[in-house]
């Protein structure tokens, strides 16, 4: 007889998960947050609703990979070496740093040498899913403090590797650093190859897919080409979810990484949420309630601690106060695979049976208040603004000189040069209009200086930069930036500078029109809805629509919306 249990598991889970999300929507709560809820309520320790949670965790673990898998495709090879440094600087100064501080106190607490070590381990990694997906709803994967995030992380998943060959080792006298080594290398090898067997394989059977003409069977070769490189990665001891990156980057490469995006994120959002439920389960509600201060104190010790150490280490990388804080506030949760490591710990006997319930604990704690951090970090950042006078001594930052700005009168102010950015400038250029530009990713500022632009490094929140760049003197500012609260904190930055200097703002959606606007925006620029002005406008006259009546039709509703 067909067992039903699955589907009845799935049913209660998705219910509850609709449930909860819908009660915490009306308080204004993110909803991965009522995941989390639903499943400590459905878990072992709630109502034990849930009869086989190891099947959810399963599905759940699918959902990790089509998380990474959706973030990777949202990159390339090329935007993956642009964050090089952030992955290779920042995730070393964050991992290390969380190592050495965890490591010193357990060795104050008396803890041996190995246990202290495997602490450290358990302490220095984040979680992935949790940040990842809170950076997409936000729309902040491609700000400068986002591509810092997402280097780090990386950066943890590749820890996971050396992490999980050394824990063994802790729990014997007579390691082998030679078997770490000689693992790594073979690991590092196998990916190669991987990759190398990816890069010209994969597009080959894409454009026999494609070929049929069929969805359906394109939707099963990207879902092939995710699992088969995630997994292959997996058998050589990295982690499923780096292996998961790797395939939508390499995909992101090619021709077809737009459909493969629109084709997954259905599947993604459906088993992310079945992950954030099984980490909820994980929440022991007994543990909880017999020693609530000692799991709540915990889960503040970690999340206040790693808060610090993240971001010192940004600000060793003398990125501004803002990226330093708004990375930290991301960071501060334990990860997912700090429990993988804590189970393997727990068999070696480096964690009693205590400290890993009370562990687990606290870390599904600090994940439960991830979601809301996320929300209360540009808020943090915004506070952070007192402390302008440390960031000058710290030399945190710095506006470059190289361009002078005193004699500039009537010129166009740009702040932030991405793409859009880079095309006004051109036009700019061209028409031979005097501007300037700020920006804050320090990579792109050392590129576009090489090329000759009139760029300065800075924070577009900062009133002392727009003194800078005399924006009080311009004759239009625009803004650019890609994260939607800096956007409107340089608003009324800029506002309190040069109240009537014409100021145009780009939005991501239309929602947030209105609060720029209020902020003092003159024009806001919706890209959500102007992308779709322009489908309207194509569609129009690839139907053989008289261009000047496609464009007045265009610009009716272009004016209706505004009126409404």
């Amino acid at each position: 007889m067909v067992d039903h249990a699955l589907l009845r598991d799935l049913t209660l889970v998705l219910a509850a998960a609709i449930a909860v999300v819908l009660v915490l929507h009306r308080v204004k709560l993110p909803a991965i947050a009522g995941f989390l809820v639903a499943g400590a309520v459905l878990g072992p320790s709630g109502l034990s609703l849930v009869r086989d949670a190891a099947r959810i965790e399963v599905l759940a673990e699918v959902g990790v990979v089509l998380l990474l898998f959706t973030i990777g495709l949202e990159f390339s090879l090329s935007s993956l070496r642009r964050i090089a440094r952030m992955v290779c600087v920042g995730g070393a100064l964050q991992v290390g740093l969380t190592l050495a501080v965890t490591y010193a106190l357990s060795r104050a607490l008396d803890f041996a040498p190995a246990r202290a070590l495997f602490f450290g381990f358990l302490v220095a990694l984040s979680s992935t899913a949790i940040v990842l997906r809170g950076l997409s709803e936000r729309g902040e994967v491609n700000a400068l403090h986002g591509r810092l995030i997402v280097g780090v992380l990386l950066f943890q998943d590749l820890c996971v590797v050396p992490m999980m060959l050394i824990v063994p080792m802790l729990a014997v006298d007579d390691a082998r650093p030679m078997a770490v080594a000689r693992a790594l290398a073979e690991a590092a090898v196998v990916m190669a190859l991987a990759l190398l067997a990816a890069r010209f394989i994969v597009p080959r059977v894409f454009h026999l897919v494609t070929r049929t003409g069929r969805r359906d069977v394109f939707l099963l070769a990207v879902v092939l080409a995710c699992g088969a490189i995630a997994w292959a990665t997996a058998e050589v001891g990295l982690s499923l979810a780096l292996g998961a990156f790797l395939a939508g980057v390499i995909l992101a490469d090619g021709e077809y990484g737009h459909q493969a995006l629109a084709d997954v994120l259905p599947l993604r959002d459906l088993f992310t949420s079945l992950f954030f439920v099984s980490m909820g389960m994980l929440l022991d509600l007994t543990v909880l309630a017999e020693e609530p201060l000692v799991v709540t104190g915990l889960a503040g010790a970690l999340l206040f601690g790693k808060f610090a150490l993240a971001a010192l280490a940004v600000l060793v990388m003398r990125l501004p106060l803002r990226v330093a804080v708004l990375s930290a506030v991301a960071l501060a949760q334990i990860g997912e695979f700090s429990f993988v490591l804590a189970d393997l710990g727990g068999d070696l006997g480096l964690i009693s049976p205590r400290e890993r319930a009370l562990f687990l604990d606290a870390s599904v704690l600090t994940m439960l208040v991830t979601p809301l951090a996320l929300r209360l970090g540009p808020h943090l950042a915004a506070g952070a603004r007192r402390l302008e006078g440390v960031e000058r001594i710290l030399g945190l930052r710095q506006v470059n000189d190289r361009h002078a700005t005193d004699e500039l009168r009537g010129h166009v102010v740009l702040l932030g040069f991405g793409v859009g950015g880079e095309l006004l400038a051109t036009a700019l250029r061209r028409a031979q209009l005097p501007y300037v530009i700020v920006e804050l990713d320090p990579e792109r500022v050392r590129t576009a200086r090489a090329r000759g632009e009139p760029i300065h490094y800075g924070d577009a929140t900062n009133a002392e930069i727009l003194q800078r760049v005399r924006v009080a003197d311009a004759a239009h500012v625009v803004l650019l930036l890609n994260d939607p609260d800096a956007t409107l904190r340089a608003t009324r930055a800029v506002r309190g500078r040069a109240p009537n200097v014409p100021l145009t703002a780009r939005a991501r959606f239309s929602a947030d029109e209105r609060h720029l606007s209020a902020a003092g925006a003159d024009h806001v620029v919706a890209q959500e809805v102007e992308a779709s002005l322009e489908i309207v406008g194509a569609i129009l006259r690839a139907e053989r629509i008289e261009a000047l009546d496609a464009t007045q039709i265009v610009e009716a509703l272009r004016a209706e919306r505004r009126a409404t």
